[in-house]
């Protein structure tokens, strides 16, 4: 008994003289344990650090100065553009007509004040050929292509509208999606009264807008990426009268994008609230506030992403986006593509007109 008890008093005198906090007494494993400890912590720190660094980050948007490199306007405003022509790569349920079946048909035509690129309406069910394998349609694209530190002034009077209808004013390299990026300044569909535009961006992987952003518009995703969310990109809702028949009412508006090294950031400018420097030629984006879309190069290497872009003009029909049954029954009835083969009378206000485009850059 007492060489039980001798050995029991040994052990709690040792656990009194040497306590596990006592470092000097600590083997090899639990040194070993203490640093994988603290290399954890610190790992922990670093991260916690970095992710609340990228949430509070902000990109430089300091002025640039732009100078006016070219205009699109006027009767000569489709001469500035190629026609797409065929079958529609979105599997939309058009035909895209080259530029003088567009011009017999009257689909696209200019005047000194605007240009307006319109959905054929004259193609009915009686018609030979009909339009039971789509509907005329016209694509634009324009012939010169821009990159960094450019800014776009999009003078739009009117929007289309009608079931079954997809347009959009929008800019990528045709040649080159989605690794060269798409902007979408203007798009929307199955407009029967009124909805909101959507800005949007679409690109190839690495390019996230779940960062600190600057915007009077409302986050519908955050991934750019095409390859996911089915290609939806990372768009905003710019507001209920940004599109359709309020907007058309109201006169349109002017919109701005500008495309540079810190980001991306689209204006939407009711009729009535156009900047002054916008009207008189100088623009400076620095003085207009908070954009309707901001989409920051946080966590998106903009001049990666965003090359080549032309700007693009179209009036798609039906498709993966228009065209999907529970979208087109929101607003219409029925199948999309019946709908557009047999009602070309409903297309009447399927057509946009632009005043000028105009394109700034800066040095």
């Amino acid at each position: 008994m007492r060489g039980g008890w001798s050995g029991y008093r040994f052990n709690r005198e040792d656990s009194y003289y040497h306590p596990w906090y006592n470092f000097k007494y600590w083997g090899k494993k639990a040194w070993a344990g203490a640093i994988a400890v603290v290399v954890l912590i610190i790992v922990i720190i670093i991260i916690i650090a970095v992710e609340v660094t990228k949430k509070n980050a902000y990109p430089d948007y300091t002025k640039l100065n732009y100078s006016l490199a070219e205009t699109y306007s006027g009767s000569s405003f489709f001469d500035n553009f190629d026609y797409f022509t065929g079958y529609d790569p979105s599997s939309g349920f058009v035909h895209y007509v080259p530029e003088a079946q567009a011009t017999s048909l009257n689909l696209t035509y200019a005047s000194s004040s605007s240009a307006v690129l319109r959905v054929d309406t004259s193609v009915g069910p009686g018609a030979n050929p009909d339009a039971s394998t789509g509907r005329f349609s016209v694509r634009v694209s324009s012939k010169n292509q821009y990159g960094l530190n450019t800014l776009f002034i999009f003078d739009v009077i009117h929007s289309p509208i009608g079931c079954g209808t997809w347009p959009a004013l929008w800019l990528t390299d045709p040649a080159n999606w989605p690794y060269n990026g798409e902007i979408d300044v203007m798009e929307a569909v199955n407009v029967v009264s009124t909805t909101y535009n959507q800005m949007t961006l679409h690109t190839s992987s690495g390019c996230s807008m779940g960062v600190k952003r600057k915007e009077s518009g409302k986050v519908l995703a955050t991934s750019c990426v095409n390859t996911t969310n089915d290609n939806a990109g990372c768009g905003v809702d710019a507001g209920s009268t940004t599109f359709g028949a309020d907007f058309n009412s109201a006169g349109g508006a002017v919109l701005a994008m500008e495309l540079r090294t810190a980001g991306i950031r689209l204006w939407q400018f009711g009729r009535n609230s156009i900047p002054s420097d916008i009207t008189s030629g100088a623009p400076d984006p620095s003085t207009w506030g908070e954009a309707t879309a901001d989409f920051p190069s946080t966590d998106c290497n903009i001049g990666n992403h965003f090359k080549n872009q032309s700007i693009i003009a179209n009036i798609d029909l039906c498709g993966t986006w228009a065209g999907a049954t529970n979208v087109f029954g929101e607003t219409c009835s029925g199948s999309c593509t019946d709908y557009v083969a047999k009602n070309n009378g409903s297309f009447a206000d399927a057509y946009w007109e632009f005043g000028a485009f105009k394109v700034y850059s800066a040095s």
